[in-house]
Order: C-alpha cells, then sequence, then structure tokens
C-alpha cells in the first residue's frame, strides 16, 4: 500500500479500538512509511481535495465567522505555496511563522509544509529581544507576521526574507498570493527524518530549548494523541489555546486534521465562560479540550444549559485537579480527561474514552508510546507500583520524540542519558499503570523529612474561592529546614488581608495532611514565562535570598500568628 493508505489504516485500526484501551496498547502498530514522507501532501491532500465539509471555523471576537472547506484549504494553500516559492522558500528553510487566530495561519501552516520548510511557531506576544535570539539560534531564512508587527523586527538583524499579512513599507504582502494559480503541489520529496518543526519551549529555569521535530514525530507520533482525545471523522473540535505554542499545533491543526474533523477557533480578546459555552452549543461542539484554568473559569460559571452535542472534555497544559472533574460530571454528566505530554513528545499519557478515570490520575501510557517510570537516584526502572521520573525507553525508539535540542547538545545528551529520555516530571504509578502526576523533579521537596509535591497542595488551595491561581515554595525554617509557602494570586473580589489568609490557611490545615500543610501564605503576582507557566525557581530564590539575610517578606501571614490554628 502507499503512504497515504499505511496512515489511514494505522488511524483505523486505532478508532476501531476506541474504548479497548489495553488492546490498543498490545496491538497497535506506527505504520511503515517508506523513504518519503509529507504529511501534507500524503494526508491532508489526499483527504481535502473535492471534500466540500468545512475544515475550518473561525470566530472572531466580534462574532464574525469564517468558514474554509477542506478542498478550499487544499487549493488556498496550494496557491500560498507557490507564491511562498517565488518568494524564495525552499525545503529544508526555517520559516519563522508569528500570527494569530486566523485563516492565514492555517493556510501559512499547510503551504510551508507542502514545500518541505520547517515551521518555526512564534507567539505575537513576543518582542524584539526574543525574535533576536529565534531568528539566530533557529537560524530563519523568511518571516511571516501581521503588518501590525513589522515594525518588532527593526532590530532585528539577519538575511529573512519578509512577508505581511496585509500592507507594510519593505514588506511583501502575503495577500497578493490570491492572484497567483492554484496548482497541486508537487511533493517536495521529504523523508521521514527530515525537521518539520522548531519549538522554542519556554522554561521555568532557563532560557528557552530549540526543540526539533521531523516529518514522522509530529504528525505520525499525534496518531495516539488522536486516540486519547477520541477523535472520529465528522467531529467539530474546538480547542482553548494561543498560537505558537505546541498545544495550538497538535490540538488545532494536527490531530483534528488526522481525524478529518472540523477545527472550531474562537478568537476571543477576553476570555468570558457565557460566550463560550454558547459557541459549544450554536456550532455543535463533539469535543473539547481546555487548560485547567479554562475549567476551573467554566464550572464557575452557568453549565446548567447542558453539554449540547458534547461526547468528549478533555483537560491538557497541566493536570486537572478532582474537585472540578466532578463539577463537570455533576452539571454535564461529561467526565473531563486528562493527559500528558511535552513540546518534546506528543501525548504520552491519557485517559482514553472508555476507560476508567481515577482521579487525580493522567491516565496510562498511550498506544506506541513506551512510557516508564525511573528512579531518579538509582536510575533504575520503576517496577510495578511506585514513583518515579516519567521516562521514554529509548531502547524502543520512541517514534513520537524530538530529535533533539538544536545547538544543545550538552543539554541534549542530558535530556536522553541512561538509555531514557528524561521529562523532568515526577510521577506514581499503581499496579494497574495508572500515573499520577506528582511535581517537578526540581519543585518536589522536603518538609520535616517528608517529601512534598506542590501540585497536591496548589490543587487544595485553588479550590478555596478566594484563590486564583497558587503556587508552593519551600520557604526555609530553623526547625523543620523548609516548610511549604504558599504564593496566591487572588481571584477577583478578595482582598489580601489577615481575614483572607486566615480562611486560606484553615481551608488548607482542614484538607490536607499534618506534614503537608502551608505554613506561609503570601498574595501576590506569579511570575511566569512567556507561555504561561509559572516560575516557582524565582519564588525559591526569594525565599531563599530572605533567609540568608535573616529577614522575611513583609507580606506574608504564618500559621503560628493565628492562635486559632494551634492544635
Amino acid at each position: 500500500m502507499d503512504v497515504t493508505e499505511a496512515y489511514r489504516a494505522a488511524r483505523d485500526r486505532l478508532l476501531a479500538l476506541r474504548g479497548r484501551h489495553e488492546v490498543a496498547v498490545a496491538e497497535f502498530g506506527w505504520p511503515e512509511l517508506g523513504e518519503r514522507f509529507n504529511w501534507a501532501v500524503d494526508w491532508f491532500d489526499a483527504i481535502a481535495r473535492g471534500n466540500d465539509r468545512p475544515a475550518l471555523v473561525l470566530v472572531a471576537a466580534d462574532g464574525t465567522t469564517t468558514r474554509r472547506s477542506f478542498d478550499e484549504m487544499a487549493r488556498r494553500s496550494d496557491q500560498l505555496a507557490g507564491w511562498l516559492a517565488g518568494r524564495g522558500v525552499r525545503r529544508g528553510d526555517p520559516v519563522l511563522l508569528m500570527l494569530g487566530n486566523q485563516v492565514e495561519l492555517w493556510e501559512s501552516m499547510l503551504a510551508v509544509l507542502k514545500l518541505g520548510a520547517v515551521v518555526m511557531p512564534t507567539t505575537t506576544a513576543v518582542g524584539p529581544a526574543d525574535l533576536i535570539d529565534r531568528i539566530t539560534r533557529g537560524g530563519a531564512r523568511h518571516v511571516v507576521c501581521n503588518a501590525a508587527d513589522v515594525g518588532k523586527f527593526d532590530e532585528v538583524p539577519g538575511d529573512y526574507t519578509r512577508t505581511s499579512v496585509g500592507p507594510a513599507e519593505g514588506w511583501a504582502d502575503l495577500r497578493a498570493a490570491a492572484g497567483v494559480e492554484s496548482a497541486p503541489v508537487e511533493h517536495p520529496g521529504t523523508a521521514p527524518g527530515d525537521p518539520l518543526l522548531l519549538y522554542f519551549t519556554s522554561g521555568t529555569t532557563s532560557r528557552p530549548k530549540l526543540v526539533e521535530h521531523t516529518q514522522v514525530s509530529y504528525p505520525v507520533g499525534h496518531l495516539s494523541t488522536v486516540y486519547w482525545l477520541g477523535l472520529q471523522p465528522g467531529d467539530v473540535h474546538l480547542n482553548i489555546s494561543s498560537p505558537g505554542w505546541a498545544k495550538h499545533a497538535w490540538s488545532c491543526f494536527f490531530a483534528p486534521w488526522i481525524a478529518e474533523a472540523t477545527v472550531l477557533v474562537h478568537d476571543y480578546r477576553r476570555f468570558d465562560p457565557a460566550v463560550l459555552l454558547g459557541l459549544v452549543r450554536e456550532h455543535g461542539v463533539t469535543t473539547f479540550c481546555a487548560p485547567p484554568t479554562v475549567w476551573r473559569m467554566l464550572v464557575n460559571a452557568d453549565l446548567s444549559g447542558g453539554p449540547g452535542a458534547l461526547r468528549e472534555v478533555i483537560a491538557a497544559g497541566e493536570p486537572l485537579n478532582p474537585e472540578v472533574i466532578e463539577q463537570v460530571r455533576r452539571a454535564w454528566g461529561l467526565t473531563v480527561r486528562d493527559g500528558y505530554g511535552q513540546t518534546e513528545t506528543t501525548a504520552q499519557v491519557g485517559n482514553t474514552p472508555g476507560s476508567e478515570v481515577r482521579p487525580g490520575s493522567m491516565g496510562r501510557p498511550l498506544p506506541g508510546v513506551p512510557v516508564v517510570l525511573v528512579d531518579p537516584v538509582t536510575g533504575r526502572r520503576v517496577e510495578g507500583p511506585g514513583e518515579g521520573e516519567i521516562c521514554l525507553d529509548l531502547s524502543e525508539h520512541p517514534l513520537t520524540l524530538m530529535t533533539g535540542y538544536q545547538g544543545d547538545p550538552e543539554r541534549d545528551a542530558e535530556a536522553k542519558a541512561g538509555g531514557y529520555y528524561h521529562t523532568g516530571d515526577v510521577a506514581t504509578v499503581d499496579a494497574d499503570d495508572y500515573i499520577t502526576y506528582v511535581g517537578r523533579t526540581d519543585d518536589v521537596f522536603k518538609a520535616s523529612d517528608y517529601k512534598i509535591s506542590p501540585f497536591e497542595l496548589e490543587s487544595v488551595l485553588i479550590e478555596h474561592p478566594a484563590v486564583a491561581e497558587a503556587a508552593v515554595v519551600p520557604a526555609p525554617d530553623a526547625v523543620r529546614l523548609a516548610v511549604p509557602k504558599a504564593y496566591i494570586a487572588l481571584a477577583p473580589g478578595h482582598e489580601p488581608t489577615e481575614e483572607t489568609a486566615l480562611s486560606v490557611l484553615r481551608y488548607a490545615r482542614e484538607r490536607l495532611n499534618p506534614y503537608q500543610r502551608v505554613r506561609r501564605v503570601e498574595f501576590a503576582e506569579l511570575p511566569k514565562t512567556i507561555s504561561g507557566k509559572i516560575r516557582r525557581v524565582e519564588l525559591r530564590a526569594r525565599e531563599e535570598e530572605l533567609a540568608a539575610a535573616g529577614a522575611h517578606s513583609g507580606v506574608e501571614w504564618r500559621d503560628d500568628q493565628f492562635p486559632e490554628l494551634r492544635s
């Protein structure tokens, strides 16, 4: 069979094994794709040409709706590919793509992939300093952005072509591609191991890492993601995430189009749960994926209108606390299914459709993904129930894994030491292979000789009505060596008062084991990376600096200040 048939057969096998997780893990095999493969030509064009079903439905902030069929996306990306080729885009060229939720983003992604060039997804939130780093380390040969953003590149050196959506002085207007003849793009001859994507993944402790994915690791690896999401042909899939990050690419582009589903995009300026729920019902959304922050906002809204056509509800980005899952189940009769993956990989672990969902667990290893837990001290694989670092067994040549960290051989070697790819995340596994997140290897700490998982404490704290976000770090303590301290971003309508601090400390005290008690609270804006990850490293460093100076924050509250908490 040809590569399209092989790819379809692998996908259809997973679709047929819906609800049979153990069988899927035992029987699934990655497709044999031969010596050349290009997802945009070999798969997308194959399913899109002559297909009038909607591929993309984009709802703007003002409610304006733009629709494109699969056939239109194929033809328009052909046009754009021909035009970009005329601009000098060649196979293997890195193309920095910095666009928002707009039709041109999807057309440009397809066009660049069809040419065999390499996409560098970039958020529109970056400034000139970040762009200099990306252009330099990523070796960008071409830039595509909105006319409103061209000024960011005025001081960005480099030999790259400049393409804008809309007119801008010194830039070619991408919309001129509409006048180019739409002829099917010839296969660029890309090999499975050729680069496809370059991601800058924001680290919480260092500068962004440059992750390289291939023609196979991403578009083929996400077959397992399709299985986790529960996508089926004809679905309408809505994902909440921002362009420029991995979650947007896999949940707004690859996974739904692998499944031949419609991508629904909500391009909001300010998130409004009521508006989102209205779109879910109006557009017949069947599968919905959102980060825990959005799920927490939704459960605080009015869910009484029901789930509409929703069949699958998924959380991704960080672990979701069990209370939110239960609230959605009570309101809609649907179970929010958690999962786990990284920019460096596709989805690794997930609660798949039809499987038992255990409170707090991210699920089980997905088909085709050799997930193991490794003791970070001994380097030995954890056999049976236990705790360890989530890793991929390199002896099984995990197809879903990145090529490596481009330009950083030391960091790449460290990530792949001892025959495993190390995620840096600690978890527990039970006798049935259900994996439960504990925390980052550098976030877990000891207090009074007990191991503390910040995630467990934060999951309790965010259930308090005054808490919008929480980050728990160790605060040095003369008696216990360290105690859990919570930095808290307050929810609207709540003030950083002594009364609020007492309420939060009491709430956590009533719901946590004695050794887990949050001993200190400080209300503050949480430091974050550009992708929204909390930089606990900054908070830990702050606590260490205060302790070294023999001082403490003047705006924190300690449990020993409150006689009501003594026991």
